[in-house]
């Protein structure tokens, strides 16, 4: 087992697949690990030396929470892998949370260790109002839902959002899904969950898509994304690099579970074009 030493002395647990010149850093999602990317890793790891690693206060960084935890905390985490492992020219793939991620390393560190990054279902602001309407929930979230949800017990916010990520589990009673979606949070520290979840509501990277100067690749599932499949064209418009798109036809955001041979074959492609 690997850990990464950050500057406050908490440890950061990573794993290196592969071997080669090119490098991929692959960031998982809100109440997600590494884990994530297990189907995919094998074949990925033929064309590029791939990095995963947990976030704070998920899996086995679950004890890396002795401060609030916010995107910013994250988005830093990664500027120290970068540094502390010397990577270089590097294929940024960040899903859902972990998108946020890539786009708050950008807005904050800029791109120039960055060949090319790869977003994978998520939106640079999730909040909705008159005038947003690609954020959470396929546009229906707002600061009113916000506000209602701080009220809210966790558990219960925990399972709209894992309902809504997988909808399949609408079909199951609650009672039966409430044990193992209970043991999944378990392998995470809630405090921090609960602080990434109004921190990633919070911010709006709106502004930093239009300064990335790496070639950007949005991936984006239809019909069972948790945003409006419009985010593409939006993202096409506001980004000045090289930028494509990839729809996961009958997918649903865990589109990595769902379809990981073409998640697979996807990322080969970008990584074929470095």
């Amino acid at each position: 087992m690997s850990y990464f030493t950050l500057k406050n002395g908490e440890k950061l647990y990573y794993e290196i697949h592969g071997t080669g010149e090119k490098t991929i850093v692959m960031l998982h999602g809100w109440t997600t690990t590494h884990d994530i990317y297990e189907p995919v890793i094998p074949e990925i790891s033929e064309h590029a030396r791939c990095i995963v690693y947990d976030h704070r206060g998920h899996g086995k960084s679950k004890e890396a929470n002795s401060e609030q935890v916010t995107m910013d905390t994250l988005a830093k985490d990664l500027h120290e892998i970068i540094l502390g492992l010397d990577l270089h020219d590097i294929t940024l793939l960040g899903w859902s949370m972990g998108a946020g991620v890539v786009l708050n390393y950008t807005r904050l560190f800029g791109c120039e260790e960055i060949g090319r990054i790869i977003l994978c279902d998520m939106t640079p602001r999730q909040m909705n109002d008159d005038d947003w309407k690609l954020g959470l929930y396929q546009g229906q979230y707002t600061k009113e839902d916000m506000e209602r949800d701080s009220g809210e017990e966790f558990y219960k916010l925990y399972y709209k959002f894992a309902t809504g990520a997988m909808p399949k589990l609408k079909k199951i009673p609650e009672i039966l899904l409430r044990l193992p979606l209970k043991k999944k949070l378990d392998e995470c520290d809630t405090d921090v969950l609960q602080t990434l979840s109004a921190s990633m509501k919070e911010e709006d990277y709106r502004d930093c898509v239009g300064q990335i100067t790496a070639p950007l690749h949005y991936f984006y599932a239809v019909p069972g994304s948790l945003f409006s499949p419009e985010l593409a064209g939006w993202y096409e418009e506001h980004v000045k690099s090289p930028f494509s798109a990839v729809v996961f036809e009958n997918c649903t955001h865990m589109m990595i579970e769902d379809q990981p041979e073409k998640f697979t074959e996807e990322v080969i492609k970008v990584l074929d074009q470095a």
